[in-house]
């Protein structure tokens, strides 16, 4: 089975293809302002790289959420129109589980965050067996943070936000593609972006109208 993953919730775009457990091929490249413009053609060129066409793709993971609102649009977009066009299966998972997978850290719990501003995170706490601790939420860094301090063995946050110290992120796709290649298929039309908070727009009107 061929698998096409995408991962388009920050600046960067994180795709790569993988066929019975072996990594065809991968891109990890940060498009900053540019990954709308950018995801699409670069995806288009890495499959067409390894001498293959869009049909030759048996199933897509695209990675749904938190992050950029803007991003997640991008990946899910795209991951939709391809699935329902040519008739492919396609599944959703979370950055902060894939971000989590990813950890070369090897403490019992992994906390990947993402810079979510004026001090909040998303966020979430998995143990190395993947389980979830804490759910992924939209929650403040010093709430997180105490939520860590609880937990009973030593965790590795893994993310970026602003001068702490913490694992980079650096996605293992194959890792993350063989974790979920079982994971059950939906209808592209079910596929939506999970951003666990309101934008900027709708939480102004909320005030507004309070």
């Amino acid at each position: 089975m061929r698998i096409l993953y995408i991962d388009t919730t920050t600046s960067y775009l994180y795709t790569g293809v993988v066929e019975d457990d072996k990594l065809l091929a991968e891109i990890k490249e940060d498009c900053n302002r540019d990954l709308s413009k950018c995801a699409l053609d670069k995806i288009s060129k890495m499959i067409d790289s390894l001498a293959l066409k869009p049909i030759d793709i048996d199933k897509i993971i695209v990675v749904n959420g938190p992050g950029s609102f803007t991003g997640i649009r991008i990946g899910v977009t795209i991951a939709k129109t391809f699935a329902y066009s040519l008739n492919k299966e396609i599944t959703t998972i979370s950055s902060l589980e894939a971000m989590a997978l990813s950890s070369k850290a090897g403490t019992k719990y992994i906390v990947p965050i993402i810079d979510a501003r004026r001090g909040n995170v998303y966020g979430a706490i998995y143990d190395d067996t993947g389980n979830s601790i804490l759910k992924d939420q939209h929650v403040s860094l010093n709430s997180l943070l105490a939520a860590c301090d609880n937990l009973i063995d030593d965790y590795t946050i893994i993310g970026s936000y602003e001068d702490m110290t913490t694992e980079d992120y650096d996605p293992d796709i194959l890792k993350i593609v063989n974790t979920f290649k079982d994971k059950e298929s939906i209808n592209p039309h079910a596929v939506n972006p999970i951003y666990l908070k309101q934008t900027e727009a709708e939480e102004n009107k909320k005030v507004e109208l309070i």
